[in-house]
Parts: C-alpha cells; sequence; structure tokens
C-alpha cells in the first residue's frame, strides 16, 4: 500500500520538478528521526544547475506540493520534510486489511511469469542432515513470497540420488548389508555401511575401483543395481517425508532428482561437440573458460558423468519443459564457483537464457562458532533438532501455562518455528549460529516473541463487538502512528525482499512490528471505558495480527492462536 501512496506523491513533485525545469527523478527519503517527517526530499544535488540555493529550492519545491495524503510540509535547510495525513492513511490501511485480510500486501508484478525453484534437495542413502535446513527454509520463503506477488512458482526438490556414491552404497549392500537391519532402521543402516565402504577402502585400495563399477552399472540400467537403487531411492524419500511434515514444507510440485534427467545427458555432450566447446584431457572431457584457471569436467575417463554433466542436462530439460523466467538454484556458498561456470557453459552455447541462472547462495550454520555437523561422530539429523525444539518449547510452555489446551501441537508450532525463524532472520550470505536457548525466548529477536505478541492480541480480540469505530473523532498517538507506518510499508518490504532474494528483511520488519506493537500495549490502556477509543485501539490490534500471521506464514512459521 506505501507503493500506492508514494507513486502518487511521486508523481505530484515529478510535475512540479518538470514546471521548475528540475531534471532529476524524484527520490523520497525515510528521515531517520520521525519527527523530521514521514518522508523527505533532499535538495542539494539540484543547487549546480538552478543556480540557486538548496534551501529556496526546497521552498519553492514545498510551496506547490498538494496532496490529500499530505497533512503538513517543513521546510528545513536542504529538505522538503513531508508529513502524511494520519487520519487518512490510517483509515485507509485499516479498511484495506480489515478487507484483504491475509491478501493484504499481495502485488501483480509476477502476472504471467514463471520461477523454478531449485532447494532443499537432500542426498538419499543419507539422514535429512542439518546442512538442508538453510535451502529448505530459505526456498520454501522465497517461493511463497513470489506466489504473494503473482508469480506462477515451480519447486523442484533436486534429490541428490545419482554419482559414484550409490555404486559405493550398492557394493556395500550386496558385500556387508543386513536386509533385516536396514528395514528396521532404513537410513541409519545405510549411513553405516557408506561409511563401512571408506573405513575398508582404507586397508585395501582397490575396493574404490568396485564402487565405480556399480556406478557404471547403474549408468548402463543393469537391471538388478537399478532396482537396489530404487528401494534405496524409495524408503530415503519416506524417511524424508517425517521431516517436512515436521517443518510443514510438503508442496514441491517434484521430488526429481538427479537420475530423472540421465536421458538428457547424451544430447547435451552431443551439442556441446558440435559446437566444438569439448577437448580432450587424458580421456576426460572438459570445457575450458577463458577467465578460470581451472577447466570444467563435463565427462570422466570412464564415461560416467557429474555434477556439472547432470546440472547442464537438468537446466536445458527446465528451460524446454517450464520455459522459465528465471531459475533459482538455492545452494550454499561453496557451490558460486560451480553455478558460476554453468551460466558460462549455457551463454558458451549461445543461449541467451544464460542470465535467467541466478545462484542464491547462503552460509553455514554454526554452534560455537564451528560448523554444525557432527555430534558424537555422526552427522546431526535435522529431525533430532526439530524434536529437541518441540520438547523445550513444550517444556516452556508447561511451566507458564500447564493447564494449555492442545498443548503437543502448539509445541511443535513454537519449536519448529523458532529453528525456522533462527535461520531465516539472518541474511542469507551470513553464517548462522544455533542456540537452543537463544531461540527460543520468548523476548527479543525469536519466533516465540512474535508468536507470543500474535496470541496476546488473539486474547484482546475477545473484547471485539463493533469494529465500525470513527477514526477521525480518536487521537492517533506516536505509538500507533508507528504501527500504521509499518503495515503500510508491508508491499514494499515484500518487493524489497523478492529483489534481494532475502527473507531476513521480512523476518526484521516482522521483528520490528511485534516490537512496536509491545510498546503501544506497554504505554497506553486499550481496555477502557472510553468505547470509541477501545475500538479504534482493538482494530488497531486486529490489523497488526493479520499482518504478523501472515508475515509469518511467508516464513514459513505457523502462528498458534493460544500459548
Amino acid at each position: 500500500m506505501i507503493l500506492e501512496v508514494k507513486n502518487e506523491i511521486q508523481n505530484i513533485i515529478q510535475d512540479i520538478f518538470n514546471r521548475l525545469n528540475i531534471k532529476d527523478v524524484v527520490v523520497l527519503e525515510r528521515p531517520k528521526e520521525r519527527l523530521m517527517g514521514d518522508f523527505a526530499i533532499p535538495c542539494f544535488s539540484y543547487a549546480k544547475y538552478l543556480k540557486k540555493d538548496p534551501n529556496e529550492i526546497a521552498k519553492d519545491i514545498a510551496m506547490h506540493i498538494k496532496s490529500d495524503y499530505i497533512e503538513k510540509i517543513e521546510v528545513i535547510g536542504a529538505y522538503v520534510n513531508i508529513f502524511l495525513n494520519k487520519s487518512k492513511i490510517t483509515e485507509e490501511v485499516i479498511t484495506k486489511i480489515i478487507a484483504d485480510k491475509a491478501n493484504y500486501g499481495s502485488l501483480s508484478i509476477g502476472k504471467d511469469k514463471t520461477v523454478v525453484l531449485d532447494y532443499s534437495h537432500p542426498n538419499i542413502a543419507k539422514p535429512f542432515g542439518v546442512g538442508h535446513l538453510r535451502s529448505t527454509v530459505i526456498g520454501n520463503s522465497i517461493r511463497k513470497i513470489l506466489d504473494k506477488l503473482g508469480y506462477k512458482t515451480i519447486g523442484i526438490n533436486y534429490l541428490g540420488d545419482y554419482g559414484t556414491q550409490f555404486g559405493k552404497i550398492i557394493y556395500a549392500y550386496k558385500t556387508w548389508g543386513d536386509l533385516d537391519q536396514i528395514e528396521k532402521n532404513p537410513i541409519e543402516e545405510l549411513r553405516k555401511l557408506y561409511v563401512k565402504f571408506h573405513d575398508e577402502v582404507e586397508r585395501n585400495p582397490i575396493i574404490e575401483e568396485e564402487g565405480r563399477k556399480y556406478f557404471k552399472k547403474l549408468e548402463e540400467k543393469d537391471p538388478e543395481v537399478l532396482n537396489l537403487w530404487q528401494w534405496i531411492r524409495d524408503i530415503s524419500l519416506n524417511s524424508f517425508m517425517e521431516t517436512y511434515n515436521l517443518l510443514g514444507i510438503t508442496d514441491f510440485d517434484t521430488y526429481e532428482g538427479e537420475a530423472s534427467i540421465i536421458d538428457q545427458i547424451e544430447p547435451v555432450i552431443k551439442e556441446l561437440e558440435k559446437k566444438g566447446l569439448l577437448e580432450e584431457d587424458e580421456g576426460a572431457k572438459i570445457i575450458k573458460l577463458e577467465d578460470t584457471a581451472s577447466p570444467v569436467l563435463i565427462m570422466k575417463n570412464d564415461g560416467t558423468s557429474l555434477y556439472m554433466t547432470r546440472d547442464l542436462a537438468a537446466v536445458f530439460h527446465r528451460a524446454n519443459k517450464y520455459n522459465f523466467d528465471e531459475i533459482l538454484y538455492v545452494v550454499g556458498n561453496e557451490q558460486t564457483l560451480h553455478f558460476n561456470q554453468l551460466k558460462k557453459v549455457v551463454k558458451l552455447m549461445g543461449y541467451e537464457w544464460f542470465d535467467k541462472i541466478n545462484h542464491i547462495s547462503f552460509g553455514l550454520i554454526l554452534q560455537d562458532g564451528k560448523k554444525m555437523s557432527t555430534r558424537r561422530g555422526k552427522s546431526i539429523r535435522l529431525n533430532e533438532i526439530l524434536e529437541e525444539a518441540i520438547t523445550l518449547a513444550n517444556k516452556y510452555i508447561t511451566d507458564k501455562n500447564p493447564k494449555l489446551d492442545n498443548k503437543d501441537e502448539v509445541s511443535r508450532k513454537v519449536g519448529v518455528g523458532a529453528v525456522i525463524f533462527n535461520d531465516l532472520k539472518n541474511y542469507r550470505t551470513s553464517d548462522v549460529e544455533f542456540n537452543f536457548d537463544e531461540i527460543l525466548r520468548f523476548e527479543g529477536e525469536t519466533s516465540p516473541y512474535i508468536q507470543y505478541t500474535f496470541v496476546r492480541i488473539n486474547s484482546l480480540m475477545e473484547n471485539i463487538e463493533n469494529i465500525e469505530s470513527n477514526i477521525n473523532n480518536v487521537n492517533i498517538s506516536e505509538y500507533i502512528w508507528n504501527i500504521i507506518m509499518k503495515l503500510l510499508m508491508f508491499d514494499e518490504v515484500l518487493l524489497q525482499t523478492k529483489n534481494n532474494y532475502d527473507p531476513s528483511l521480512l523476518a526484521k520488519y516482522v521483528i520490528d512490528l511485534a516490537q512496536d506493537y509491545n510498546k503501544f500495549y506497554g504505554h497506553e490502556k486499550i481496555i477502557s471505558d472510553n468505547e470509541e477509543e477501545m475500538q479504534f485501539k482493538l482494530k488497531v490490534s486486529l490489523v497488526t495480527s493479520i499482518v504478523l500471521k501472515e508475515g509469518m506464514r511467508l516464513l514459513g512459521v505457523e502462528m498458534p492462536s493460544r500459548m
């Protein structure tokens, strides 16, 4: 909604600029201090070609500005400070949010545009590790925001289900596997077999070659090996679904992994050869890129494919199938070189859509400053983290509200929400520090703090009887105006979040909105004998809760109605 208000004011001022022969485009700044206005126009730069004092220019501009959205204008030095019409803005914001409800903030900028997102992609035959949390929740949030902005999105969970490691696992299963044990605890037993394979390689290096042979058989579609691989894939995906259900992320359009595009590899190889891009190097096939020291390895000397080979085949398959306007790969910082090379190879092949390939990189999850990847010598399962968070949330809730109904479901929303929000509130390329005690606090920049604010408002809503109060007859305090300005900015925040593909911008907005509401709640009496004022404040509370809930939904966090 702020976009509409800003556009109207900017258009009015642009007309004034044209009349005053100011060639620049209008830029509305946000003053650091609210007492200096809601927007400001700095006039220093216009002095050069107008040959006038910036203060005089500011006065000229201010004299001509007329808009129902503006209450007053002050000129201080070279600044035109604009104060919005509180009554009009407040009434329009509240009316629109009550009418639109969860649709508030939606835009149509993505109409008729398709964005493909490749995110989460855990590796089969391995536990769903904590390392895949960031890709999953960042990708999920970006997708939800794109949907809200009118884009058609395709969510691909590109499972890591191909490569030499599966030859190793199949060899290990055939050599040492115990079917009964695997059926009891499939992922853990397959992980043990993979570890055993590497332990045995240290004693007998020739076993490494056996693993490669089985991968070669998989690529050649040997029936026995293919059936074993399919079985491993199926039991892995069943295990992953437990984690996705806990996270509340189950709307992928496809779970097709690397194996699904194997038949697409040969046409790409032939095209590379036809265009003279492939070179042979000790039996392997490579592409040399002028601006990188290392060549791109396309095929090993034994004829098997690599990560790059499969990603090339996949991106062409997706371009043909979805005709995307953009494809987003939500993958860690360490893969930056890989995706830069992928784009360069597509460009070398002569495809103009290479610049539609976008790597959405992110940092590591740390605990005590170290990579959170092992516990007692084992990979940390994401389920363990989520279950521990739920258990701790249950303990906190039991201490505060032992008689709460549906305590287990509330604990899940609080615990899982805390893990998700702790990730998303950080700028995505930064590393994230993980600490259970911090992320589950009911104060500060945490999910439980925002959820508790929402629950607090819900309890107030029981007092609502009439939401038709006259805004013109009530006092719009500074605390309320801070909330209204935040609510007004929701669509702009969503647009900024999309433009940066960074959910932390939305997370920080939701934190700020919750903090502004709690300042209002702490300083002003909401339930009072003044019926009109009370209903107005309840209405402010109601629209705040709507935007808090929608903001958290876009981050992938569920809101309990009671805690």
